[in-house]
């Protein structure tokens, strides 16, 4: 079904692999008539072209990126015009699309959420952008309708920005780097490396977008194959996909961490592009006749079955015919990993939804950038017309990405179809994969053609003694499953005549709702600003000596930007940075915030020119172990601001997997952080989004952990060591009056990052 290739690959004409190795020159230029070296036909993937066309440095080994395109959500676009605002913003001088679908619920939190809808409108007329008002689209489903185009760029502050399928290489970011676009300003990365993804065969029927997906996913995640990578999807099995099975697939390959994703183009994009009235976005690509991956990954669509990604990870995946087969072993191998993921903090078990030997769901949802499609509400309608989802405890709901799509389904009868059988019919929201909506009852088990089924992303709270878990599944076998009244099925286990009604785009529809600037600014324009939206606290430049609290200690293997930030209700609050930070990591260690604060009160002190340790007398014993060691560090004679600083840290194995959100880390910068400790760091999008906020992103070698949580580490010339360039850091542990060396690691920084960590964050970066 997924194989992966140990080492390099070169693909010949499209259609023939070769390993890298020491016969290799040979049998390219065998295959291909000629020879092509490696460095020259790594220039050949899609990915080298569109990154060197948009890459404003003269050096491809050092990318300095300008994209074509912004796009954000009403969960995020708040806090990046703030920052951008604070930072000199005038206009934006590329399209910015803002979207309404993540705070859509305007009952939730009173009248703030529609309050950053209007803060939204304003400035897309004052800046000059492009505002969807709430329930039109799902902000990808926007984007794929209205802006991607062949050969462009497009960077968007969601983590599922991707629309590789449709030509577009798309990435999603934290908000700062979507400020320094706004600003003028570029992109910074090193050349990725790029992997392909090889694509024969042909899907059987039942058989959709997410199944492969979640095969793939289960593949790569655990080894990092693709982390921080661009996967480019080849092979003859591409053209055996329609458009929207393409970005089915696409969308979820932010589930593997790779940086972004890319596909040859032909025929059904085209034509994608010609039923939204956008044929001159549309360009063919393909590889060259001899292009090199540093990596490769063979998927065989037609032996693809029916999947499920059990809780509470996308990868953790299984086809359902392997779960029906070993269905206690399974869900006793997800009750060891539930004790990981939820810390012990409840009981969770699905064995007592084993009903007969079936496995019986609570809950379906379709739903989203994933499930909302054209193509996959329309086969699930055909799997349940004439059916009933049953009266008992499973309930299904379906979400159009779009209301074009949602009026196409109203025309062609896949609506009444799915309403007939008992689904509900719900607007274009991403509630579902956030905790947002459709939270099942405590101990409820939902299958969701969603992104992802991470601790609480249903929306449970486990600081309140809930649990609710999810699985990933494709649109069709949910239908097969709620047509079995709640009984797990696979889609290729019920026999369907799919219709596959071809899709019509009604334009209108933005037309009539949509406000377009098209790119022109009014200045003059008065910005809306309800009671809940608040300017970024002031925030110090990096001292020049640091004391740090550790002030959580995580070893999971993994922690989501979900566990450092919660999602659900929390996000009418993401445009209230101290609001919000009173939810950190409130899921997974609630006692952070009170240890975060109290040794932010030492750095207010010392702002205020009053003394730290009166401001927190637990300072004594330090000071004066640091005082004894190093005489001339502790204060300075002046006791300057800049002299010496007070903050926390965390430590985690490897933070930062899931959502590009930036208030993972700006939460924890607000409350006095200054540097998170890792192993590693899940995803770049993370490590960017510490550095952007002026947090040191240390690295600490696996099992050397020579502190812990409620520890204080003196950091001494931590200024002079970034100035310098330094990739290791000296720190030390204060204990039992005495300080005990260690070294952190600091990876790579480039000359802008530096610049923003010694700043104390891009805002203060961008002020000079």
């Amino acid at each position: 079904m997924v194989k992966l290739h140990d080492g390099g690959v070169y693909l010949v004409n499209g259609s023939t692999l070769l390993e890298d190795g020491p016969q290799a020159q040979a049998a390219v230029q065998a295959a291909a008539g000629k020879a092509v070296g490696k460095e020259e036909a790594a220039q050949n993937t899609i990915a080298y072209g569109i990154l060197s066309e948009h890459n404003t440095s003269g050096n491809m080994e050092k990318l300095k990126i300008k994209f074509d395109k912004l796009t954000s959500h009403d969960i995020t676009f708040v806090g990046i015009i703030q920052t951008a605002r604070a930072s000199g913003l005038e206009k934006f001088p590329v399209p910015y699309v803002l979207t309404n679908c993540h705070n859509s619920l305007c009952a939730v939190g009173g009248t703030i959420n529609e309050d950053d809808h209007m803060f939204g409108l304003t400035c897309a007329k004052k800046y000059g952008g492009v505002y969807v008002p709430p329930h039109q689209a799902v902000i990808h489903q926007f984007a794929r309708e209205m802006l991607a185009g062949g050969g462009r760029m497009i960077l968007g502050s969601d983590s599922h920005t991707r629309y590789g399928a449709l030509g577009t290489m798309a990435m999603g970011e934290g908000g700062p780097e979507l400020v320094k676009q706004l600003l003028g300003k570029t992109y910074d990365i090193n050349m990725p490396k790029v992997v392909g993804v090889y694509l024969t065969g042909k899907p059987e029927a039942g058989v959709g977008p997410q199944d492969v997906a979640l095969a793939i996913i289960g593949a790569v995640f655990a080894n990092g194959y693709v982390n921080n990578k661009v996967m480019e999807f080849v092979g003859p099995g591409v053209s055996s996909l329609s458009a929207d099975f393409r970005i089915g697939i696409d969308v979820m390959t932010t589930e593997t961490t790779c940086l972004s994703s890319i596909w040859r183009t032909d025929g059904a994009i085209r034509e994608f592009y010609e039923i939204h009235g956008r044929t001159e976005d549309y360009k063919e690509l393909n590889p060259g006749q001899v292009a090199y991956y540093d990596g490769m990954i063979e998927v065989d669509l037609g032996k693809v079955k029916p999947m499920i990604a059990m809780p509470f990870h996308p990868s953790n995946t299984y086809t359902i015919e392997e779960l029906n087969a070993n269905l206690m072993d399974i869900l006793d191998d997800c009750e060891k990993k539930a004790k990981v993921s939820l810390g012990g903090a409840v009981d969770f078990t699905l064995k007592d939804k084993v009903r007969g030997g079936r496995l019986y769901v609570d809950q379906g949802i379709i739903a989203g950038c994933a499930g909302g499609g054209f193509e996959n509400i329309c086969d699930a309608a055909d799997i349940l017309k004439g059916a009933s989802i049953g009266s008992d405890e499973f309930t299904l709901s379906v979400y159009p990405a779009s209301m074009p799509v949602y009026m196409e389904l109203v025309k062609n009868g896949a609506a009444a179809a799915l309403m007939g059988a008992g689904a509900v019919m719900k607007t274009a929201f991403c509630g579902p994969c956030f905790g947002a909506g459709d939270t099942p009852s405590n101990n409820g088990f939902s299958i969701r053609h969603s992104t992802r089924n991470f601790p609480n992303r249903e929306g449970s709270k486990l600081q309140s003694g809930q649990i609710a878990s999810v699985a990933l599944m494709d649109a069709r076998s949910i239908a097969a499953t709620a047509a079995n009244k709640g009984y797990l099925t696979a889609a290729t286990d019920v026999d369907v005549a799919y219709s596959h009604p071809k899709y019509h785009f009604d334009s209108q529809i933005y037309a009539n709702r949509v406000f377009d600037s098209k790119g022109a600014a009014d200045p003059d324009q008065e910005i809306k600003f309800g009671p809940n939206i608040k300017d970024w606290p002031s925030m110090s430049p990096l001292p020049e000596n640091m004391v740090l609290k550790v002030v959580s200690e995580i070893h999971d293997p993994v922690t989501t930007t979900d566990e450092l930030i919660p999602s659900g209700e929390t996000s009418s609050y993401r445009s209230n940075p101290l609001g919000l930070a009173e939810f950190t990591l409130s899921r997974k260690d609630p006692a952070y915030v009170g240890r975060a604060k109290e040794i932010q009160k030492a750095q207010k002190a010392l702002e205020a020119g009053s003394c730290p340790i009166e401001a927190l007398d637990e300072l004594a014993p330090v000071m004066e172990a640091i005082q004894k060691a190093f005489p001339e560090k502790a204060f300075g004679e002046s006791r300057k601001q800049d002299y010496l600083g007070f903050g926390s840290t965390i430590f985690a194995v490897k933070p930062g997997d899931g959502s590009a959100r930036e208030q993972a880390a700006s939460c924890q910068k607000v409350l006095g952080g200054w540097a998170n400790i890792a192993n590693e760091y899940a995803t770049k999008r993370y490590r960017s989004n510490l550095i952007n906020w002026g947090m040191l992103p240390f690295l600490i070698p696996s099992g050397e952990l020579p502190f812990a949580n409620g520890d204080y580490l003196f950091l001494p010339d931590i200024r002079k060591a970034i100035e310098e360039r330094k990739s290791q850091v000296l720190a030390y542990v204060v204990k039992d009056g005495a300080l005990h060396a260690f070294n952190l690691g600091m990876g790579e920084l480039t000359e802008d990052e530096r610049t923003i960590i010694l700043k104390g964050c891009l805002i203060n970066y961008y002020k000079g």
